[in-house]
């Protein structure tokens, strides 16, 4: 049994609910890369790649704290 993703729902009163995507994966994918070759090339020991590994995954957050930090927000 398969159900249809591309099939619009609909609210209680009948109408039509359209989910859109915001496109920013194939950024945040290109972002993810980069930071993972940059880490990755000044990685010397096997704790360094995992660490490594794991701030690509979240330079974005770090990102955004260092701002609102130098923005004193």
């Amino acid at each position: 049994m398969t159900t249809d993703t591309n099939v619009p729902a609909q609210d209680k009163h009948g109408r039509k609910i359209i989910y859109r995507n915001a496109g920013s994966a194939p950024v945040y994918g290109l972002g993810l890369i980069g930071a993972l070759v940059y880490y990755f090339q000044h990685a010397t020991t096997f704790l360094a790649f995992v660490l490594g590994f794991l701030k690509a995954i979240v330079w974005p957050a770090m990102l955004v704290y260092k701002l609102l930090e130098f923005l004193k927000m």
